[in-house]
């Protein structure tokens, strides 16, 4: 609870409530926030900076060479494909074990709670050797696949899977505690008034979420682009087939095409600050949201203090 100061004549609610590290010496918060500024720069500006101008170092003309290049495009179109597709399957897997954990007790649920967390503790290589020993050649269903003609591993069905691995978390790891904040009050009234599941879905429970589910979607979207090393061991590295951009930018690097290099991770760059900017997009519209409310409960208590005043 925040401690609210007595009224004084001609006070106003922001000034009322004064949270302590307000009271700080000034000096105290310019230095904290250079020490902050200058480790966002010198960890976060200044690579940015750095990828940029080594892509446009050689020109325009060889930039542009480096991203329409065949093996370039190929890994592009698999990047944002593998996103679309682990991206719609993350948001029906994070509804509904948000659902499930919010709305309703049942034995084991700290236990499923625990495996959602579960890509945040094991490292994506690990996750892509597992993936290998299930369903690779010599895999435990490697003959089964074989003889099926379908293949996981080394393909792009692997990309996918490995993909799907590290991006599971995010989306129900937003909603869970939003919707344990929001209750299930509204949800049972509808219940009272005979409303049916999907309807109390659609029309309650699915509106009250959606900025919380809008934004764990840009993260997990963020996450399947940028991943590395889960997929890297499940692809095979195959040029044209199986490596995404993270893959293709590794083999120029390797093959001391650096300029080529950085102008794919360049690309990769630029998708990441676009879904930062539509990350900030979602945030400031939530949190406007959220504020209408408070800004007309304190611009009343303010009126009233003012006739008070008068």
């Amino acid at each position: 609870m925040v401690a609210i100061a007595p009224w004084r004549k001609g006070a106003s609610v922001s000034a009322a409530i004064r949270p302590p590290h307000l009271d700080e010496p000034r000096w105290v918060r310019w230095l904290l926030l250079a020490a902050g500024l200058g480790f966002l720069g010198l960890f976060l500006a200044l690579p940015l900076l750095v990828v940029f101008a080594e892509a446009l170092r050689r020109g325009w003309a060889l930039y542009l060479a480096a991203i329409i290049e065949p093996d370039a495009l190929a890994a592009i179109r698999l990047t944002l494909w593998v996103a679309a597709i682990s991206l719609p399957l993350n948001l029906v897997f994070g509804v509904a074990a948000a659902w499930a954990v919010t709305k309703f007790q049942f034995r084991g649920k700290q236990f499923f709670v625990t495996l959602i967390d579960l890509p945040f503790a094991v490292s994506p290589v690990v996750a892509g050797l597992v993936f290998v020993l299930l369903f690779g050649s010599q895999g435990w269903f490697g003959p089964w696949l074989a003889d099926s003609s379908f293949k996981v591993v080394y393909a792009v069905p692997g990309v996918v899977l490995a993909t799907l691995f590290v991006t599971v978390p995010f989306i129900a790891r937003e909603l869970i505690p939003l919707m344990q904040a929001q209750g299930s009050d509204e949800e049972l009234a509808a219940l009272t008034l005979s409303a049916s599941g999907w309807q109390i879905f659609w029309r309650i429970t699915l509106p009250n979420i959606k900025w919380g589910l809008l934004y764990g979607a840009i993260l997990s979207n963020a996450r399947a682009m940028g991943e590395f090393g889960a997929v890297s061991v499940v692809s095979g590295h195959v040029r044209g087939l199986t490596n995404t951009m993270t893959l293709h930018v590794e083999i120029l690097y390797n093959e001391y095409m650096f300029s080529a290099a950085f102008a794919v991770a360049s690309l990769l760059a630029l998708l990441a600050l676009l879904t930062l900017v539509i990350k900030n997009l979602v945030e400031w519209r939530s949190h406007s949201r959220l504020a209408q409310p408070e800004a007309a409960v304190a611009s009343a208590l303010n009126a009233s203090l003012a006739r008070a005043g008068a």
